[in-house]
């Protein structure tokens, strides 16, 4: 009996993890009233375990092939030169944060005590980078019902300390970047867009429409469970600027001042006969530090799952703006008989953009309790999320600061953050759903606001 080649025996696992994958994890069964409606899921078939397998029996486990080829393709999809992955979107924007500080940057390099323009209305990881740091947050608040920046507020916020702007896109409404980025110029200030909650999105400016991430100085996304696209953990750093594609690297690989990647070494023809800070002439290029840097890459299995599902990803846009289209569409078509609008307020599109839905928030208007209307809504087996932080600055994180009265600057008054706070919340529009799942969700929040 003639041995299998390793490429047969490959093949020949490889199939039967298909077959297994299409018998076992794609059954899709009939949508009935009171199932649970998670607020986000996976969205995957075999191609993803397929490739998630494949990189596994090559048992390279750290950055490999299936990371080149995701860096390689994600670029091009969002129309940028350099992408870089990382192990969260978390870490992804510590990176993004972090690239600013770096003394390459020079007179532009953010130091202990500049000051971030931000908001308050997010998840903390777009503000913890800057506190661990030792720079300043400032807080504006923001619109209802976009959630996003307040723009107007964006002047009163600039000090002479003011190095930045870092804010996200709010459950993939994009912030009003045409203001937001004329005011950058204007005074010099680096932009890094938190792109986790809106991949996909679309802004135009002048008659010329990007994607979300792109406009700025960097942009970051997640690749969590929940997100628009998934590797379990993962997220991603993205610029045009090769110096900072270049600081971001460095921080993501240990600070370290070689470019070549794991595993090959002396691409550049150099490693052995430079001079850097006060080592020894020669010394190897391989262990030379300029920043003090982290270790955030992610998994070559991570990054095959991640190139099955960048095939997908338009599919899963198109799917996400369809379902919010519908339940706003459903939800507004009860208005003359149910009086919604009364109720609720329903969350509308940044002028000039075509979002990439991440949920569908609603804000209870006066009479209306959101401590009735979340727990009917569990009740009725859909899930719900808020605003995350609701106001960033009333978390136990700030006790310390707050007490002080250090660390961190408000702008005016947070009204709206902290109306976001007490009665916002939020339910999913994953590419997972059907439109029966679309319009029992409206059917159980008209229900909710009336009972």
């Amino acid at each position: 009996m003639n041995q299998k080649t390793e490429q047969q025996a490959k093949e020949e696992i490889l199939n039967l993890v298909k077959d297994y994958c299409d018998t076992y994890h794609n059954v899709k069964k009939p949508f009935e009233e009171g199932q649970r409606i998670p607020y986000a899921s996976r969205v995957y078939d075999s191609a993803e375990m397929v490739n998630l397998v494949d990189s596994a029996l090559e048992f390279w486990l750290t950055a490999g092939r299936y990371t080149d080829e995701f860096e390689k393709k994600m670029a091009e999809y969002l129309g940028v030169k350099f992408c870089s992955l990382v192990n969260s979107g978390s870490s992804a924007n510590l990176i993004a944060f972090m690239a600013l500080t770096s003394p390459l940057l020079g007179e532009r390099a953010i130091k202990r005590g500049d000051e971030i323009i931000t908001v308050a209305a997010g998840f903390p990881t777009t503000v913890a980078p800057m506190i661990q740091y030792g720079a300043v947050p400032v807080f504006v608040d923001v619109t209802i019902p976009q959630y996003n920046i307040d723009v107007t507020m964006l002047d009163e916020a600039l000090s002479e300390k003011t190095k930045a702007v870092m804010i996200a896109h709010t459950l993939g409404n994009p912030f009003d970047l045409k203001a937001v980025s004329e005011f950058c110029r204007k005074h010099n200030l680096w932009l890094v867009e938190d792109n986790c909650d809106a991949l996909g999105s679309e802004y135009t400016i002048d008659g010329t429409t990007k994607l979300t991430g792109t406009f700025g100085d960097i942009g970051t996304s997640s690749f969590y469970p929940p997100h628009h696209m998934t590797m379990g953990e993962g997220g991603a750093v993205y610029t045009d600027n090769p110096l900072l594609h270049k600081c971001i690297r460095s921080f993501r690989d240990w600070g370290r001042d070689c470019v070549c990647p794991s595993g090959r070494d002396n691409l550049c023809g150099h490693r052995f006969d430079r001079q850097y800070g006060e080592l020894p002439l020669g010394y190897d290029h391989k262990y030379v530090y300029s920043h003090f840097g982290y270790n955030l890459k992610a998994t070559d299995m991570q990054a095959a799952i991640g190139c099955a599902q960048l095939e997908k990803f338009p599919s899963f846009v198109e799917r996400r703006r369809h379902n919010f289209d519908r339940l706003k569409a459903v939800l507004l078509a009860a208005d003359e008989t149910e009086r919604i609008t009364d109720k609720l307020i329903l969350p509308e599109a940044c002028e000039s953009s075509n979002p990439s839905w991440f949920g569908f928030m609603v804000t209870c208007k006066e009479g209306v309790s959101r401590g009735k209307v979340v727990p009917y809504m569990e009740a009725h087996g859909i899930q719900t999320r808020m605003l995350f932080a609701g106001n960033l600055t009333k978390h136990p994180c700030f006790d310390e600061m707050r007490a002080k009265g250090e660390g961190y600057r408000i702008v005016g008054e947070l009204a709206n953050t902290d109306r976001i706070m007490e009665d916002t919340f939020w339910i999913g529009v994953y590419p997972g759903m059907t439109d029966e799942m679309i319009d029992y969700m409206a059917k159980t929040l008209i229900s909710a606001v009336g009972a």
